[in-house]
Order: structure tokens, then C-alpha cells, then sequence
């Protein structure tokens, strides 16, 4: 068992942990939850060694095969096949010394080394590594593509497939469903229910943490309290304990005010003191209860949209896709006032590219589409992520957007979403991925839309804020279209489902219970199956892998060039820069100098801006090409 005594943690100024314990039993399950900032990460880098507790000690850990799922990939040309089954160090290190010996023709030696790969099952790591990638939504040909060819959400897959890769008897999850598809998510679902060894797993995901966890352990005003059961048995488990804590924390400040009116009124009175004393010291003895704090940080609505249109917006026989490739035929849909509908679909079927359709962001191969007259969408995916200045504060983010608006309601609006004092005002470079999620949310709401297309909302936001955003998201009286991971944001906000399969977009006749059913039937089928095919389709896999690399060998060129640019056009700013440094330049005589300068600036801020979106929207037709 692991064992965590009395832990003591701080990171920087703040506290995270204090006389914190818990024991892990071999074989349990738990879900670490907790706001974000609370010691979550840090309690995951201590259980792998990478931090010392201040105070305290953890037992149990010598001798445990620890696997757990990394947040970065550095680019590499490694084939992410090779990548993935290199998580199993002993394979990889058995493999490397076998080529060693095979190059040096020591061929009397491999015998040893062959006996051990089949010992550990060694010869089906590519096999194995193959079914990880395809489970978590990469496409057939993703094994010998180079982890340099994959964007940031689909390294961490990659990241997360090693660990699952990994022989382990813990494994530590940091927030695994945070890139994956509602599809992937089943996967992983099933995949994390037949793991035999201890699983501790950060998640925000309440019906998956329902699926595979049978305990929650949370960090709540720095100690660890843990809970048996599912998350749902979480939720009635703490209203109890917080009511009980309250009723305690209600009588004791009860006594200690009885105890403060005695010793005031009879301290100084002979007759009395004795008794005053003996009152003191049972005040001195009083353990300090805390008050049950249930309220969460966060707090907003969707204004109501000030006009409307019907429809809002429709799609008429519209094929949608890329560069003449399309990827959806025949879509009819119209979306009206108050209409709300979930995209169900498999990794790669087109709901990114409907929703990018929708918005306008992606032209048309063929069909119409058209925005009624008063359509004000508000669009959400990660990339608004990404496209936040860095430089900017949370307020300035909104100023632009409104720049009529009263700082006071900027500051108070922000303060629904958590972002009071300094972090509504000061530059937000130091931002969690949590905290940029939460802005760029804030700068949908703020903007009033009556037509929401919201692309993965729940990625990197926590409990509170998901909750938040789903009772929000109830209210809201426009028309929702949604593509998110989060069953339980699906289940208690949209009321129609649609389908986006084979080409289509179709409603979806069943509920999202009859949906997960259908998949994990199909990866039960496909898991049957699977040995027998493997060998016989890996013919076709090859000629269909060298295929699509053939097709996508344009626009890789294409890539290569605009990065070439960019590289380019940041030399030549950063010259730029150091120039108009030079005191010297601001002299009368350099007018005419500056004037060139901050022309030529602006002209190369312009540039980059414009290379970035196109690099962007070649990626994307690139991920969206590769995938099956």
C-alpha cells in the first residue's frame, strides 16, 4: 500500500498541503480532484519523485512500476508507433540491444535476447502500439508518421497512449480526456476498466470518473479527504459531511461566545475568577473548526440577445470540406431560436468542419448557407486559446471587444468568471490553460450572442467552472450546437442529437446511453476481431499509408514554405526592433528614418499575422486529410 503521513507542501508563497494524509490500497481506483491551483499536479509530481514534501513522508512507493501520461512531446522524427512502445523501457531496451548485436554480427548472442522479448510478448509492440493509437482516434496510418507531424493536442494523445503502453502497477493520469473526442473518451473508458493495477486520476469529467473510478480523493483547504465511492456518491457524501460540519461550526462559535460573555462580565470578580480561568482554557483546548465553504467562485449568465432572427443561420445541400476534398455531403440544417443539439461522431468524421462551416470560417464546396438578419454567433474551440494576447489583461481583452464599456462593469463581469483584482487587470502570459479557457469564454458571453457553436468548451476547466457553465448554458434562450466530450454537459443541455457519420450529418434517434452503448459494442467487436485481421490487412494498411502520404506531400511543401516565410519575416522584426532601440534614431535629424521603421514595423506585424492564420489553416487540412 502507499501511505502519505502528515504531508506538508509549498510552492513558492503559497500552501498547498498540510498534515495531509491518506493510504492507497493496492489495486483501488481513485479520482484526485480539487480546484484548479490546489496541489493537484504537485501531489502527482510527488508521488514520481520529481518534489520533496516539506514535511512528512510517503511509504509504499519502492519497488512500484510507476507509469504516468507526460504533458509535453518534444518534435521528433521518431515514428509515433516507435514513439508509443518505447514507453515500455525494458522492450526498448531489449529491442535496442538486439539491433546492437544483429549490426555487429554477434548472431551466436540474439538467441537470449529473442527469449526474452517472447517472455514480455515483444514481437506484437507494434501491433499493440497500433490498437492504442487507433482506440484514442488517430488515423490507420498515424504509427510511422513522425511525431513532429502532430499538433500539440494530438502529441499529448501520444503521451497518453506511451503511458498506457507502459508496464505499471500505479498509474498516474493527469487530466486524460482533456484532448480526446467523446469516441476516444469511450475507449479510454473501457480500456482504464479492465487496468489491473492502482489508478489515480486527475479528471474533471464526472461521468468518467462515474466509469472508472471507485473512490475520490479531494484537496480541500490543504488536507486530503477521501470518499468511497463514484463521484456521484462524492457529491452525497460531502453535502453531509459539510452540513455536519456546519451544525459543529455553528455550536462552537455558540460556546465561544457564551465563553467570551462569561470571561468579559466575571474575569476580574473574586468570586468568579477561578471559573473564568477554567472557561480560558477550555477556549485554549477548543480545537478551530472551519466553516463548510460550498460556494463557488464562479458566477455568470448569457445576457439575453437583445434581436433574433428564424432561422438564425441554415445550411441547404451543402458539401463542406477542404481544398475540394469533401469530407460532408448533402447537409441540411437549420438552426432556429432555442434550438439546441449536441454533434455526436467519430474522430475525423467532420464535426470540426461543420462547426467551422457554420461560423463561416470555412467556405463552401458546393450548397448555400445563410445568416438571418439579426445572427450574432459566438464561437468557442481551442484555438481562441491561442489567439488571446499574451501581453494583454483579462480586461483589455474586453475593452477591445466593447470599447463603450464602463471599467467597473468589465471588472465586475470578470469577476464572475473568477478573475478579480490583479488577475482581471494584469497581463495574462502567467495563465493556466484554465485560466485562458475561462477568458476566452468570458469574451463569448460578453459579446451576447443568440447563436452558440461551442467546439470542446470543458477542456482544462475544472468541477466548479463546468458546473458553472452548464446551469449557464440552461438558461441560455438562444440556439446551442455543441461538440464536447463531457456527457454530462451534452446529457443536461442540448436536447437534440445529431449524427455526423459516412458523410453525413443525420439526427440521432437514441439517447447518448444508446450512443456510448453502440460504441463500446463496436471496440468490443473490433477487439474480437482484431487478431485474426491484423495480419491480413497489413498489406493494405501499408499501400493505403503510402497513399495518403503521397497526398498530403503537397501540402506539407506548402507548410514547409510558410514556415520558411515566418522564420524569415521574425528575423526582420526582431532587426527592426533593435534598430528603433537606438536612442539615436529618435534624433530630428531621423525622422524620415523612423517614419520608414515604424512603416516597416507595422508592415511585418501585419505579415506575421497573416502567415500565422494561413499556417493554422494548413494544419488543420492537414489533420483533417490524415485522418481516416
Amino acid at each position: 500500500m502507499i501511505i502519505l503521513r502528515n504531508i506538508g507542501l509549498r510552492r513558492g508563497s503559497k500552501l498547498l498541503l498540510q498534515g495531509a494524509s491518506v493510504t492507497i490500497q493496492p489495486g483501488q481506483r481513485l479520482a484526485l480532484i480539487g480546484a484548479n491551483g490546489s496541489g493537484k499536479s504537485s501531489l502527482f509530481s510527488l508521488l514520481m519523485g520529481e518534489l520533496e514534501a516539506d514535511t512528512g513522508d510517503i511509504e509504499g512507493m519502492a519497488g512500484l512500476r510507476l507509469a504516468h501520461m507526460a504533458q509535453e512531446v518534444h518534435a521528433s522524427g521518431m515514428a509515433a508507433g516507435e514513439y508509443v512502445w518505447r514507453g515500455d523501457s525494458g522492450l526498448a531496451r531489449l529491442r535496442d540491444k538486439l539491433q546492437q548485436l544483429e549490426d555487429a554480427g554477434q548472431f551466436d548472442a540474439v538467441a537470449p535476447i529473442h527469449s526474452q522479448l517472447e517472455e514480455i510478448d515483444g514481437y506484437s509492440a507494434e501491433r499493440r502500439s497500433e490498437r492504442l493509437l487507433q482506440g484514442l482516434g488517430f488515423g490507420e496510418d498515424a504509427a510511422s508518421r513522425p511525431v513532429s507531424d502532430f499538433s500539440g493536442g494530438w502529441r499529448i494523445r501520444l503521451n497518453l497512449a506511451r503511458a498506457l503502453m507502459t508496464p505499471s502497477d500505479v498509474l498516474l493520469l493527469d487530466e486524460p480526456t482533456n484532448h480526446l473526442d467523446l469516441d476516444a473518451t469511450l475507449w479510454l473508458q473501457q480500456w482504464l476498466q479492465q487496468y489491473p493495477g492502482t489508478l489515480l486520476m486527475i479528471s474533471h469529467d464526472r461521468d468518467f470518473i462515474d466509469a472508472t473510478c471507485g473512490r475520490i480523493l479531494q484537496i480541500e483547504q490543504q488536507q486530503l479527504q477521501a470518499y468511497k465511492g463514484n463521484y456521484s456518491d462524492f457529491e452525497q457524501q460531502r453535502a453531509e459531511r459539510l452540513a455536519n460540519q456546519q451544525a459543529s461550526y455553528e455550536k462552537q462559535q455558540r460556546r465561544i461566545a457564551e465563553i467570551d460573555d462569561f470571561v468579559r462580565r466575571f474575569r476580574y470578580k473574586a468570586t468568579k475568577a477561578r471559573q473564568a480561568q477554567s472557561r480560558l482554557k477550555e477556549l485554549e483546548r477548543m480545537q478551530s473548526l472551519a466553516p463548510a465553504h460550498i460556494d463557488s467562485p464562479f458566477d455568470f449568465s448569457f445576457p439575453a440577445p437583445a434581436n433574433s432572427s428564424d432561422p438564425l443561420l441554415r445550411l441547404d445541400d451543402a458539401s463542406l470540406g477542404y481544398a475540394g476534398n469533401a469530407i460532408l455531403t448533402g447537409v441540411e440544417l437549420h438552426l432556429r431560436p432555442g434550438s439546441r443539439y449536441g454533434l455526436l461522431g467519430k474522430n475525423g468524421a467532420g464535426k470540426s468542419t461543420l462547426l467551422k462551416s457554420l461560423v463561416g470560417d470555412l467556405p463552401l464546396l458546393a450548397g448555400e448557407r445563410a445568416e438571418g438578419e439579426h445572427c450574432h454567433i459566438g464561437y468557442f474551440d481551442q484555438q481562441q486559446l491561442e489567439a488571446l494576447d499574451l501581453t494583454a489583461s483579462a480586461a483589455l481583452h474586453l475593452q477591445r471587444l466593447s470599447p463603450e464599456a464602463r471599467e467597473q462593469d468589465i471588472l465586475n463581469f470578470l469577476g464572475g468568471f473568477n478573475f478579480r483584482g490583479d488577475a482581471a487587470t494584469s497581463v495574462i502570459a502567467p495563465f493556466s490553460g484554465g485560466e485562458k479557457a475561462r477568458l476566452a469564454l468570458a469574451m463569448v458571453v460578453w459579446q451576447r450572442p443568440n447563436l452558440l457553436v461551442l467546439d470542446e468548451p470543458t477542456n482544462h476547466l475544472d468541477l466548479d467552472m463546468r458546473h458553472a457553465l452548464e446551469v449557464a448554458l440552461q438558461a441560455y434562450e438562444g440556439a446551442l450546437i455543441l461538440v464536447s466530450h463531457d456527457r454530462h454537459l451534452l446529457r443536461n443541455t442540448v436536447d437534440e442529437l445529431l449524427l455526423v457519420h459516412d458523410g453525413r450529418v443525420e439526427s440521432y434517434a437514441e439517447d447518448l446511453e444508446g450512443y456510448e452503448r453502440w460504441i463500446l459494442s463496436s471496440y468490443r467487436q473490433a477487439d474480437r476481431s482484431e487478431p485474426v485481421s491484423a495480419d491480413n490487412s497489413r498489406k493494405e494498411k501499408r499501400q493505403s499509408a503510402a497513399a495518403k502520404r503521397e497526398k498530403l506531400r503537397p501540402l506539407q511543401k506548402n507548410i514547409a514554405k510558410t514556415e520558411a516565410e515566418m522564420n524569415a519575416v521574425e528575423i526582420e522584426q526582431a532587426q527592426v526592433q533593435t534598430r528603433l532601440s537606438d536612442t539615436n534614431l529618435y534624433l530630428e535629424e531621423q525622422k524620415q528614418e523612423l517614419a520608414t521603421l515604424l512603416k516597416r514595423e507595422g508592415e511585418l506585424k501585419a505579415r506575421a499575422a497573416q502567415l500565422e492564420e494561413a499556417w493554422l489553416e494548413q494544419q488543420e487540412t492537414l489533420e483533417e486529410l490524415a485522418r481516416p
